[in-house]
């Protein structure tokens, strides 16, 4: 359970990278394989105290205790869908909240996080969209929905596609990055961890150089003029500028990098925008993720019928376009794709 009785102003400790726990042991004047022991407890073993770290001496322990808190979190609510899937309520502080999907699927499970406490991108088509921007999320916050989770032993993926744009909060992002995939952290291969982006190039470009896990990227048309109007970001980075980027970087081994692409009807799901993909995509590899499009509030969009879909995905790989089309999870508990949103 998560440590009670604690001042909110204690610094969590959870969230703290190697190199940032070496610093601090040195500044309290403990030794430096301390920082080590102390990494071990945060994020390999389920203790949620700091008097739990029994390699510490008594006195180190007491006196983290009076500066530092453990840092972890309980869900406050959790959904469960008729498929499996479960949805999780965390508090973000000053009663914000973010959501976390919990998705098993024969063998694998896949989580869902959020990055951020809504999203300021104002994508035409998502609800967390619609629910505006209230805050960042810190590496600790981003781990904790992993390592608070009932399930989090039998996760093998994990995708930043929850809540939020993963390269507007960029340096925690990485941050919590290093920590699932370092040997010091949760040691996970990079290749079980996939961010998406809707394409701010800066920030994907250091995550390129700085990670080694996969990318995807909101593609959703490859007209100009029609992803304006479904995505704002069209207008500061085009997604001829974010292929052009990616294209600079090397995909050519285990490393992926896939495009989304929710359907609309009669909107971007015409021949016209397979040759347009089939052209954009040529000789990179890549693969497109075809999505069903779940209706939201206050949208005049619809989605593309499932034949429809089909069609789609068949033309594309006629195309030499490595395309599938993603299962809809959760949709009865308002998890799936683009209806993550914590509005009353």
């Amino acid at each position: 359970m998560p440590e009670t009785g604690k001042p909110n102003v204690l610094k969590p400790l959870f969230g703290m990278t190697l190199e940032e726990l070496s610093a601090l042991v040195k500044e309290e004047g403990l030794p430096g394989f301390t920082a080590r022991q102390i990494a071990d407890w945060l994020y390999r073993k389920e203790i949620r105290e700091i008097s739990e770290m029994t390699n510490l001496p008594v006195r180190a322990r007491e006196m983290l205790s009076e500066k530092y808190r453990f840092g972890t979190s309980e869900p406050v609510k959790v959904s469960a869908s008729a498929d499996g899937t479960r949805k999780y309520l965390f508090g973000a502080g000053n009663m914000k909240f973010i959501e976390t999907a919990y998705i098993p699927d024969r063998d694998r499970a896949t989580l869902c996080v959020s990055s951020q406490v809504g999203c300021k991108m104002g994508c035409l088509f998502c609800m967390t969209g619609k629910q505006g921007f209230q805050g960042n999320l810190t590496a600790g916050e981003i781990v904790n929905q992993l390592c608070s989770i009932p399930e989090w032993h039998q996760v093998t993926n994990i995708v930043y596609m929850g809540m939020g744009e993963p390269f507007d909060n960029l340096e925690q992002v990485l941050k919590s990055l290093e920590i699932l995939t370092a040997p010091w952290g949760m040691a996970m291969s990079p290749r079980r961890i996939t961010v998406s982006t809707i394409g701010i190039i800066p920030g994907m470009r250091e995550f390129l150089e700085k990670s080694q896990c996969h990318l995807a990227v909101s593609l959703h048309t490859p007209f100009d003029a029609e992803r304006r109007n479904l995505m704002p970001v069209q207008n500061v980075y085009p997604v001829q500028e974010v292929v052009d980027e990616i294209r600079r970087h090397d995909f050519s081994g285990q490393r992926r990098v896939s495009f989304e692409y929710i359907m609309f009807d009669g909107l971007n799901d015409t021949p016209d925008h397979v040759k347009e993909l089939a052209r954009m995509l040529h000789g990179l590899p890549c693969r497109v993720n075809l999505i069903r499009f779940h209706p939201i509030p206050g949208t005049p969009l619809t989605g593309t019928p499932d034949q429809r879909i089909t069609e789609f995905r068949d033309a594309l790989t006629a195309k030499g376009v490595f395309t599938t089309i993603r299962a809809s999870r959760g949709l009865d508990i308002q998890a799936a794709c683009g209806l993550l949103s914590t509005m009353n």
